[in-house]
């Protein structure tokens, strides 16, 4: 184990803001993080062995105690769920005589869940040592159960079980791109870089990873602070759930991505950039490092690129299953070897971003929209969309569809044209943006795709009308309790008790008390939490209980009454005291309720 830690310090210089790639390594090496490693890490990088711990701790996919051999971990995400996961879970757990969230007593394998691994449109799907399977069965289970038996390495078991499908169905304005290598940069250089800045922000182009920022404005911003050092940063760590798109642009686009962020550098002054690529898409990680091989090779990465004076160059750095670092400050939290704990702001990162130097962080469909600006012009984008949403959205389309996948869609496309591409029939509502986005019904599918009226990352669920609503509400508040980083009191204890409230009500032991307690709850999450997690984890809760209070109401408890007392009475009471901020209100709610 010594000569193994010292080996992988060595490689990363003993630097600390590469521990958690260490860790990752440690943790493919032992199964596990050892004392002994924790210790000798300590020293070896010059820093406390609690921060190691506190690193090890806050990541899903690191452990202080050992997991098996084979470590399988199966997508608990709601359109699993709707897949069957449920008794495949109990399956594999019968089959390889393991418990979930155990290790067998061998230490050959252990089970557990994990939240959404990106492969919505192809599951029931699971990680086994961190790489994909898609499209879970019984045969394919019993299939694993052998290799397992058998201690086959993963390179001995069968493609098909890793198999993963890009399923473009409708490529638009982005996806129908031929361009060849580097094209896009060299037009950067013949027009200008001052100039192709002028045309991303004639684009319109706004941050695709939800929030919907002029990208052309933080990148000036970012290009004219003081600071030399600069960083370019491609965010590909898409944890929510029903999200997909970013890890088919890696997979096919990768060489314009890595053309957009290479731009974004030219026009920041950059030297530096870094993907940042969830733990979950692992199988994509050597694939990609060819990529940036072969575009060293071809001088669009490295010293003198296309014989100008700029250098740059692009490292990956893989996540380890934590949901919160898809929010930007967080995600650099990660990047420097820390855990992803969102920092306050302002500052914002395009004036101190990693290691305190002006940084951009984008998603990848962002940089791939930029290189296709640089290519094409910023009337060419322009052109399409809305006055408020210039070009396209790329949307993973998952749930109860016949045709799940990829869809490019102009701004502006209704949600009903949508739903009849995909092959949605009799669609009960539609999750847009993920779990902290926003559930519309069925009444609300003449609204349109737009920053103006539904805003979203890509993710979009479809719900036919077999399914429960406080069971998928349940799942996504479930969700959000376990990704909370605890880093404030309104998210860390606010989730749990929402999930406890929650439960209590779909269980049957709520009354209607209980309610509006749930409603109070949800808003105080939501205005006094530290970042965008527990600003949304109340999404859930707050748009289904607007578009069907009936639901809830129906699981109520029934309460009766002792003889001779007077409801009316008492109603009265309580409607003359509804003002005061004490549980009089609630009273009178519940009065109501049963009335």
């Amino acid at each position: 184990m010594k000569e193994i830690i010292d080996n992988l310090s060595k490689k990363y210089d003993h630097r600390p803001t590469y521990l958690l790639q260490i860790l990752r390594a440690i943790q493919v090496e032992f199964h596990f993080v050892p004392q002994g490693a924790i210790e000798q890490l300590a020293g070896l990088l010059h820093i406390p062995r609690t921060q190691i711990i506190a690193v090890v701790e806050f990541y899903s996919f690191l452990h202080l105690t050992p997991r098996g051999r084979y470590d399988i971990l199966v997508s608990d995400s709601i359109t699993d769920h709707m897949l069957g996961k449920n008794a495949l879970m109990q399956y594999f757990s019968d089959r390889l005589t393991v418990n979930v969230g155990d290790v067998r007593h061998d230490a050959l394998v252990s089970l557990d869940n994990t939240s959404c691994t990106g492969l919505c449109d192809q599951g029931p799907a699971a990680l086994v040592n961190g790489y994909a399977l898609t499209r879970l069965d019984k045969a394919k289970i019993d299939v694993i159960k052998g290799l397992v038996d058998q201690q086959k390495s993963l390179t001995e078991w069968p493609a098909e079980l890793f198999h993963v499908d890009d399923n473009i169905h409708k490529p638009g304005l982005l996806l129908n791109l031929q361009t060849g290598l580097g094209t896009a940069l060299k037009s950067v250089f013949d027009r200008g870089i001052p100039e192709t800045l002028a045309e991303i922000d004639k684009s319109g182009l706004r941050g695709r990873g939800g929030a919907g920022f002029k990208t052309a404005t933080k990148w000036k911003f970012c290009s004219e602070e003081i600071e030399t050092e600069r960083y370019v940063v491609c965010n590909a760590d898409e944890g929510e759930p029903g999200t997909f798109k970013d890890r088919v642009l890696l997979n096919s686009y990768a060489h314009l991505v890595f053309e957009g962020m290479t731009l974004c550098a030219a026009i920041i002054g950059a030297s530096q950039g870094f993907l940042y690529l969830r733990g979950e898409y692992l199988f994509l990680y050597d694939k990609l490092q060819k990529i940036l091989l072969e575009r060293r090779q071809a001088g669009l990465l490295g010293n003198n690129i296309l014989g100008k004076n700029f250098s740059f160059d692009i490292e990956i750095h893989l996540g380890a299953g934590a949901y919160i670092c898809g929010e930007e400050s967080a995600l650099i939290e990660s990047l420097e070897g820390k855990p992803g704990i969102p920092r306050n702001r302002p500052p914002y990162p395009v004036t101190q971003g990693y290691l305190g130097k002006p940084t951009v962080v984008n998603n990848v469909e962002t940089f791939l929209a930029a290189a296709a600006i640089a290519l094409n012009g910023g009337d060419w984008f322009a052109k399409v969309g809305t006055e408020k949403s210039k070009g396209t959205k790329i949307l993973s389309i998952s749930g109860d569809c016949a045709k799940p996948g990829i869809y490019e869609y102009p701004f502006g496309t209704s949600i009903q044209d949508i739903l009849t591409d995909c092959v949605a029939t009799d669609v009960l509502g539609v999750q847009v943006g993920g779990p902290s986005g926003t559930f519309i019904s069925n009444n609300e599918f003449g609204r349109k795709l737009a920053f103006e009226d539904l805003a979203t990352g890509g993710s979009f669920i479809v719900f036919n009308n077999t399914r429960n609503i406080l069971d998928i509400v349940k799942n996504f508040t479930h969700f959000f309790a376990h990704e909370s980083c605890g880093f404030c009191t309104p998210c860390r204890v606010g989730t749990s008790l929402l999930q406890k409230q929650l439960d209590k009500i779909t269980d049957g032991h709520g009354s209607a008390g209980d309610v509006v307690e749930l409603e109070e709850l949800c808003q105080i999450i939501k205005k006094q939490s530290h970042c965008g997690l527990g600003q949304t984890a109340a999404n859930p809760v707050l748009t289904t209980l607007e578009r069907y209070p009936e639901l809830y109401q129906s699981q109520l408890k029934k309460i009766s009454y002792e003889p001779g007392f007077d409801l009316d009475a008492a109603l009265g009471t309580a409607r003359r005291m509804a003002n005061r901020n004490d549980k009089a209100a609630h009273l009178a709610q519940i009065g109501e309720d049963h009335e």
